[in-house]
Parts: structure tokens; sequence; C-alpha cells
């Protein structure tokens, strides 16, 4: 399960792994009731509980509504998908491919970045230029590394998942030869730290997990 945090509107977002979602459901029953409604629009599930707390479910590839609404949904959910993931911060980035929560392929490097410094006027200047170079050889080999990884997966991966640095993840699928993966990219960014093997082994937990938007009454009573 993911970190939850505050929803725009009231409530708050988390995120629920897809072997879990039926045991998180069957939680949420016991404290807030039977599901008294239970409908789906705009690929989501809207559960509506005996003590009128709601629950928004969001399946993270995907779903096409069929009754049972809870029980093709959940399943639905367990689906492995093939994903490709792109981690990009200054001077480190990392590439994989996942089949469901399993790594396929991948790779991660590291290219120096100096850092600041306290010199002003042109020496200020040059540190500016150097940094800016070598930035530019970060999301250059960035994106070679992901050509040579991602790129022959291009075609069998169902989306591809980005985080780190916005700017430079922006900044290397720009390169036309990524265009087939760019093409792909899902919101919201993955929230990582330094992308490292065992960052990028952990990002099934947040691109696999089921999005619940929960609103209990006292939450609701708050907002109005």
């Amino acid at each position: 399960m993911t970190r939850a945090r505050p929803a725009a509107g009231g409530g708050r977002i988390l995120g629920v792994a897809p072997e879990r979602l039926g045991r998180w459901l069957d939680g949420v029953a016991e404290r807030h009731g039977r599901f008294a409604d239970v409908t789906a629009s705009d690929d989501a599930v809207h559960v509506t509980c005996a003590d009128s707390t709601t629950v928004v479910l969001r399946a993270p590839f995907g779903w096409s509504p069929e009754p049972p609404l809870l029980g093709t949904f959940t399943a639905a959910a367990r689906q492995p998908h093939r994903a490709a993931v792109l981690l990009v911060r200054r001077g480190r980035w990392a590439v994989g491919v996942f089949d469901g929560p399993d790594l396929v392929v991948s790779k991660v490097d590291t290219r120096q970045v100096q850092g600041r410094t306290v010199a002003g006027g042109w020496s200020q200047q040059r540190f500016a230029r150097r940094r800016g170079h070598q930035t530019d050889a970060v999301v250059a080999s960035a994106a070679e590394t992901a050509v040579r990884v991602l790129l022959p997966h291009a075609g069998t991966v169902t989306a591809l998942f980005t985080g780190g640095d916005r700017g430079l993840v922006d900044d290397v699928l720009a390169d036309p030869r990524l265009a087939a993966l760019a093409a792909l990219r899902r919101e919201p960014a993955l929230d990582v730290g330094d992308p490292t093997k065992a960052v990028l082994l952990e990002t099934p937990k947040q691109f696999r997990a089921v999005q619940v938007h929960i609103i209990e009454p006292d939450e609701r009573e708050e907002r109005t």
C-alpha cells in the first residue's frame, strides 16, 4: 500500500496492491458497513457504504465494466501487464521493463555533474556553462540507455512510467527515437529518490497499485 495523501475536494488518495485489494475492501466493509451502492463510470468503480463513506477505485491499466462490478474489477487489476520505467535525476538514471512485479531487463548508470559553487563573475558563468554541458551529457546518455534497453520492448509494453526530475525526463523523451515509448507515458509521475537499482525494483508498488479515493463521513461534513 502506498502512503495516503490528501485529495482535492476532501478525503485521501492511496494506492492498494492488486493482490491485497479484496482484503482491503473487506476491511472497508467492516469499518463502514455494507456496500449500499456499487456503480461504474469513467473506467472507475464507485462504492457507497452504509455509513455514507464513498470509495472510488481506478485500475492502473484500465478496465471494462462487467457484472459483478467489484469482482471483475479486482480480477482485471490483478492481470499482469508489461510496463517500462524511466527514472532520471541529475547525474543518475535507471531504466527497466517489468512483467507484472517482475523485472525483465534493466540498466542503471551514472555520470558526474559538478555541484554548486559560490564563485561569482566569469568563474560562475564558466561553471554554469560546464554544468549545463554535463547535464546535456546526462540527458544524451540516458536517452542512449533507453534506446538500447527499453526501445526493443516498445511493441510489447502497455505503458511507460517515469520519475525523478521531470525536466530531465522530458528532455530524454524528446529524443525522436523514443517517440513510440513517449506516446505510452502515464501520469502521475512515480515518487522516487535517486535512481538506484533498489529504487527501480520498488517502482511496481506504485505503478501496479489500484488508486483509491476514499471520503469518510467526517471528512464530508468538514467540506460542507
